[in-house]
C-alpha cells in the first residue's frame, strides 16, 4: 500500500551505445558515483532527496523507500541491476549523529554492467523530461555522450583533527583496558585528519583518482561522502545475498618476499584472526532471520590491495521473506567490524572514548532499486566534504592484545588511500 502523499515518479531507461567512462557525466561539484573496475552506475542531479534521523533512520528508509517505488510507473527497456528507478543512498553511523541520513534520487542516471549500457530520466508526473544538464533533450543517446572533461588535480594539507595521534594511542590503551576487564570483547576506534580543499576544485577529480588506484573496491560519491571500500556490506540481486567481511588488517610488505611474509603472519595472527571472527559472526547472526540458506567459508583468506592486507570472509545465502537491501542494512549495521563486540557495550564505548560525531563514517553507502535490490558497502577509506572543509576517517579494531602504537599506524595506512588521491 502507498501513502497517498507520496510523490509519483515517472521513470524511463532507454539503452544507449557504449560509455566507456562514467564519471565525466556527474556533476563537478556533487557527483553521485558508485563504481567497481569500471562498472557502475553514476547520477545527474535530484529528482528527490529523502533524509532521515535518529534511532530508525534505516527502517524509515526502508519504509519510504517501498513506498516510493511501488508508487512509480516504470518503464525499463535494459533489465540490469542498476536500472529503472534507483537512489544513492549514504547513513549516518551513529543514531546521535546531527549528520542526516540519506537517499538521493537523481535525475538523470547513466549506467554500464555486464556489456549493458543504459540512462535513466527520472521526473515527477506531469513534469516535462529535463536532464538537469542543459534542458530538454528527446534522445537518452544525446544524455549519454554529454559529459565535461575531468579537472586538474589538486591538494589537501591535512591536519589532525578532534583526536590527535596521542590522544588516539591514549584511548587505544583505555579500550584495551577494559577488554582484558571483560567489559567487552572488541572496540572498534577511529580519529580524523581535516582540511580545506580549495575553491571551484573538480571533485571528480579525487573520485577518479580512488577509482584508478583501487580498482577492486566500491568507489562512491553520495553527498559529499567520497571514498573506496574494500567491504561489501550487503549486495541483494534477484533474491541472493552475498556480503564480504573484513577485519585484520597489515601493511604491505616492501618487496615480494617481504610482502608474502606480511600475508602469512596476518593469516596466521591468532589477535587479527579473533578480531576477524566477531566480525563474520555478527554478519552471520544478522542475516540468518532473513534467509533460508547461509553459507561463510570456514577459513578467512588474505585480500590483497594496493597498501595492505586484509583477512577476509566471503557470505552467499537465499533471501526467504522478502527484505529489501535497505531492509538487510537495517539489520546488520553496525557491523562487530566497525563497532565492536558485543555490539552494545562497544558503541557505548565508542560514544565515551571517540571526541567526535562520526557523521557518515563507517555507515552504510551505495544504492537501492525499486524491486528492493543494491550494493551496499560500508563507508570506509573516505572524506566527507562540507563547503569547503574535508574531514577523513580511519579506524581500526581494539581487542585485548593490542598494541596502541600498532594501531596508530594501522590508521595512518588506512588514510592512504584519500591523502594520496588528494596529494595534488
Amino acid at each position: 500500500m502507498t501513502n497517498p502523499d507520496t510523490p509519483r515518479l515517472v521513470v524511463d531507461t532507454t539503452p544507449v551505445g557504449d560509455v566507456s567512462l562514467l564519471i565525466p557525466h556527474t556533476s563537478e561539484s556533487e557527483p553521485l558515483v558508485w563504481l567497481r573496475k569500471g562498472t557502475g552506475i553514476v547520477g545527474i542531479g535530484e529528482a528527490l532527496r529523502l533524509e532521515f534521523t535518529g534511532e530508525t533512520r534505516l527502517t524509515d528508509a526502508a519504509a519510504a523507500w517501498r513506498s516510493l517505488a511501488a508508487s512509480a510507473r516504470v518503464s525499463d527497456r535494459v533489465g540490469v541491476p542498476g536500472t529503472g528507478l534507483i537512489a544513492f543512498g549514504a547513513f549516518a553511523f551513529s543514531s546521535l549523529s546531527t549528520t542526516t541520513s540519506v537517499l538521493i534520487v537523481p535525475r538523470t542516471v547513466v549506467g554500464r554492467r555486464s556489456g549493458r549500457h543504459w540512462v535513466t530520466h527520472i521526473r515527477f508526473e506531469g513534469d516535462e523530461l529535463d536532464t538537469g544538464r542543459g534542458g530538454m533533450l528527446e534522445a537518452s543517446e544525446a544524455a549519454a555522450a554529454e559529459t565535461t572533461p575531468i579537472g586538474e588535480p589538486f591538494g589537501v594539507d591535512f591536519l589532525e583533527g578532534q583526536e590527535s595521534a596521542d590522544s588516539y594511542k591514549l584511548h587505544v590503551a583505555e579500550g584495551v583496558r577494559r577488554i582484558r576487564a571483560g567489559e567487552l570483547e572488541k572496540v572498534v576506534l577511529a580519529r580524523d585528519l581535516v582540511g580545506s580543499v580549495p575553491a571551484d576544485s573538480d571533485v571528480r577529480r579525487f573520485v577518479t583518482d580512488l577509482a584508478q588506484g583501487y580498482p577492486d573496491c566500491w568507489t562512491y560519491a553520495v553527498d559529499g561522502l567520497i571514498g573506496s571500500s574494500p567491504e561489501t556490506l550487503v549486495s541483494v540481486t534477484d533474491g541472493a545475498v552475498t556480503a564480504r567481511v573484513l577485519a585484520g588488517t597489515t601493511a604491505r610488505g616492501d618487496g615480494p618476499e617481504a610482502d608474502e611474509h606480511a600475508s602469512v603472519a596476518l593469516a596466521t595472527s591468532q589477535k587479527d584472526n579473533d578480531e576477524h571472527e566477531f566480525a563474520v559472526q555478527s554478519v552471520v547472526r544478522s542475516l540468518e532471520m532473513h534467509t533460508s540458506h547461509l553459507a561463510a567459508s570456514e577459513v578467512p583468506f588474505t585480500l590483497k590491495l594496493p597498501n595492505l592486507w586484509h583477512l577476509a570472509t566471503d557470505i552467499e545465502g537465499v533471501l526467504s521473506d522478502g527484505a529489501s537491501s535497505l531492509d538487510l542494512i537495517a539489520a546488520l549495521h553496525p557491523t562487530a567490524a566497525v563497532a565492536g563486540a558485543p555490539t552494545p557495550d562497544a558503541i557505548a564505548m565508542i560514544d565515551d572514548l571517540e571526541p567526535f560525531d562520526r557523521g557518515r563514517y563507517a555507515g552504510p553507502v551505495g544504492w537501492v532499486g525499486a524491486d528492493g535490490d543494491g550494493e551496499w558497502a560500508i563507508a570506509l577509506r573516505c572524506a566527507q566534504l562540507d563547503d569547503g572543509a574535508i574531514t577523513a576517517y580511519a579506524g581500526c579494531g581494539v581487542v585485548g592484545e593490542s598494541v596502541p602504537e600498532n594501531e596508530l599506524m594501522e590508521t595512518r595506512i588506512k588514510f592512504r588511500p584519500v591523502i594520496d588521491a588528494l596529494e595534488g
